[in-house]
């Protein structure tokens, strides 16, 4: 059993149709889909169009929640942005999305935690606004009640994998299309690839129990960096151009 799983494609159709060409090459023709496809300042509208269509196994993340259940006249500028390419159709694809599911009785599949699509799983963020692995405590308490030996999540863009004390697995897949953003929250941080690739991962079940590798896959970055630019978003830009946000 092997498949690949993405999350946090957000809008960047040339990162996801780079990294769907590299799932390909590997002769893997299995994937699940992690959440937060569409918000950015890229275009929503025509990676909606390549996503739906390919009726992965996906489950909604919070900024697909946002763009379902906030008024468009109060939404961040990169919901707001997305939400203004999408279609009906688009939305009522967000809207029977499932906030978890399970994958072929061994993987469990969601956005961020099992309870909360905005809390980091792996991570802990400071006050001071540094990003680290959580201790194993913490992680284990998240993942109690999920009898299953592979669990995937994505919401922090970090690549992650952490084994559990009692042999189950933890794989975040990185962003396909976002390598570098800022929060407020918990406290004021960034999240910073230090470089412009796209990421997912690989899962496979092996003798030795399930074993993840990450991929890293080129794309045409500079093309997005720009788009982001034209849109007035310097954030973006330099995120998209360089993996870091200056």
């Amino acid at each position: 059993m092997k498949f690949a799983a993405i999350a946090d494609i957000h809008g960047n159709h040339l990162a996801l149709e780079a990294v769907l060409a590299d799932i390909r090459a590997q002769g893997i023709e299995e994937v699940v889909n992690l959440g937060d496809f569409f918000s950015g300042p890229l275009e929503a509208g025509r990676t909606a169009d390549m996503l739906v269509p390919l009726g992965l196994t996906s489950v909604r993340g919070n900024h697909d929640r946002y763009l379902i259940e906030q008024d468009p006249a109060a939404m961040h500028v990169s919901d707001a942005a997305a939400h203004r390419q999408l279609t009906p159709s688009h939305l009522d694809w967000l809207r029977g999305l499932p906030f978890d599911a399970v994958y072929r009785g061994e993987a469990y599949l969601c956005h961020a935690t099992p309870k909360d699509d905005n809390l980091y799983w792996l991570d802990s963020v400071s006050p001071e606004g540094h990003v680290f692995l959580k201790p194993i405590e913490a992680i284990e308490a998240l993942a109690e009640g999920i009898d299953l030996p592979l669990i995937l999540c994505g919401h922090s863009h970090i690549p992650r994998a952490v084994r559990l004390s009692d042999g189950r697995l933890i794989v975040n897949p990185g962003s396909v299309g976002c390598p570098a953003y800022d929060d407020v929250l918990p406290y004021y941080h960034k999240v910073e690839a230090g470089h412009p690739l796209a990421s997912y991962a690989i899962l496979e079940k092996t003798a030795a129990g399930w074993m993840w590798q990450f991929r890293a896959v080129a794309y045409d970055h500079m093309a997005m960096s720009a788009l982001a630019a034209e849109r007035g978003r310097a954030d973006w830009a330099s995120a998209l151009a360089t993996g870091w946000v200056r």
